[in-house]
This record gives structure tokens, sequence and C-alpha cells, in this order.
């Protein structure tokens, strides 16, 4: 089996599985399967292999950080910056993200896009998200984060079961 078609079969089924998990039985820890599939695909994206995994997972928390910055900030405002306020905040939080490329670990700047996006977007969406709160299913960082953290695990275990079916 060629190795497109090993990896259509193996994500495609872990990936029903993994929504299965987080919409059912793992629902009381508030994982996202959208921010999972993002992370799995930026695994792929930088590469995969244990070069992917060191690139992706690094790159994505720091966006995942800057983006929580970026909410909280704009929080904190409560609107006295209005339109401007809010373009400030994510232009100056979006410069910070990108200038930590100049560090190896975050070298890969659309793994940290990603992360920056899925915080923005958690919070965004989840009205009762809270930028700087811990709680998983609420709290934007770290639910953001422990996602991030199994989507590349599942990249991980995808590429190596895809990777010995193409090999057979």
């Amino acid at each position: 089996m060629n190795l497109v078609t090993a990896l259509a079969i193996v994500i495609g089924v872990m990936g029903g599985i993994a929504t299965w998990l987080v919409l059912g039985p793992l629902a009381m820890l508030g994982l996202q399967i959208w921010i999972i599939f993002i992370a799995w695909a930026s695994y792929f994206h930088c590469g995969g292999g244990e070069a992917g995994a060191k690139a992706s997972l690094p790159a994505m928390l720091w966006g995942a950080i800057m983006g929580t910055i970026a909410l909280a900030v704009i929080g904190s405002l409560g609107g006295a910056g209005g339109l401007f306020g809010v373009s400030a905040v994510v232009g100056i939080t979006v410069i910070i993200l990108i200038l930590g490329a100049h560090l190896p670990l975050l070298a890969a700047i659309p793994a940290g896009v990603y992360g920056y996006a899925c915080a923005a977007a958690f919070g965004l969406l989840k009205a009762d998200a809270a930028a700087l709160g811990f709680n998983l299913g609420t709290g934007v960082f770290t639910t953001v984060a422990l996602s991030i953290i199994v989507g590349t695990l599942l990249g991980w275990i995808s590429g190596k079961i895809a990777g010995a079916l193409a090999k057979g």
C-alpha cells in the first residue's frame, strides 16, 4: 500500500475515533476536535516524525500563548480602545509571535499562527471562555494547549501506523 493511501485510512479511522471520544466519553475534558485536527495537520505540515513534533508543538503552543495574551489584553480594555485598540493588540501580539521565530524552537511560523488562531477562535466562540482561566473547556490556553498536545500525539501515532502499513 502506498503511503498516501495508508495515511488516508489511518487518519480517517483515528479521526473518527477521536471525534467520538472528544464528543462522547471524554466530553467533560472540553477538548476541541477542530483544534486537535489543526494540530494533527500542523504536525504533518512540519514534516512529521520526531522533527515534525519538535517543530510544530512548541510553535503552536507559543502561538496559543500569544493568542491568549491578546484575548486577555483586549478583554481588559473593556471597549476603551475600540476597533483601533483591538487591532493594535492583535498587530503587536502577532509581531511578537513571529519575532519568536528567531529562536530555533519557535521557527515554524505557520504552526505558531495556527496556535494563535486556535486560541483566538476558541476565545471568540466560547461566550464563557476565560482568557486567563485554567479550567478545561473554558480556559483558553488550557483547553487549546491540551487539544494541541493531543493532536500532535495523534499525528505521531498515525504516522507510525501508516508508515508500517506502507512498508507491508
